[in-house]
């Protein structure tokens, strides 16, 4: 049954958290396996200004910072109540995370306070597949973005 599109302009949150030293220490070690460039070197270390507060101190934004992707970690939830939202109907069993995308602003820090907020944007057909986007949009304490995501289902009729 296909996505009805009146649901496009629904909205989820506000969602607030709290970022702390530990959790942007945990991502960016879990996810610098091996991968070189931001997010560590190419034998699996993690970025410094992420994981070392000496580092951190050292760099450019002057303490621990969050890697860029860390933003999974806050800003999807949105994206997933949308998906699993009753009022749309959607077989989760059909559902395939198709896309994300992120556009950064102020770096992620530990003691942030973050607040997400998550619209769906588009609702469409193709062929056998539905298309479910979500748009969200974070903001630090001091409204500053931090944060614009969209993320994209596809679900199979």
């Amino acid at each position: 049954m296909p996505i009805d599109p009146r649901h496009v302009g629904r909205r989820y949150g506000p969602f607030r958290t709290t970022v702390c030293a530990e959790q942007i220490r945990a991502f960016a070690i879990a996810v610098a396996g091996g991968s070189p460039g931001y997010f560590g070197t190419a034998v699996g270390d993690p970025h410094p200004w992420s994981v070392d507060d000496e580092a951190a101190a050292r760099s450019p934004h002057g303490a621990l910072v969050a890697p860029p992707t860390f933003g999974v970690t806050f800003a999807m939830k949105p994206f997933a109540l949308a998906c699993s939202d009753p009022e749309l109907g959607i077989d989760l069993v059909r559902l395939l995370h198709a896309e994300q995308e992120f556009e950064l602003g102020k770096p992620v820090r530990p003691g942030d306070e973050l607040t997400t907020e998550g619209e769906i944007v588009e609702i469409r057909s193709r062929g056998p597949l539905e298309f479910l986007a979500v748009r969200t949009e974070t903001v630090n304490g001091d409204g500053e973005r931090v944060l614009v995501g969209r993320w994209t289902a596809v679900v199979r009729r």
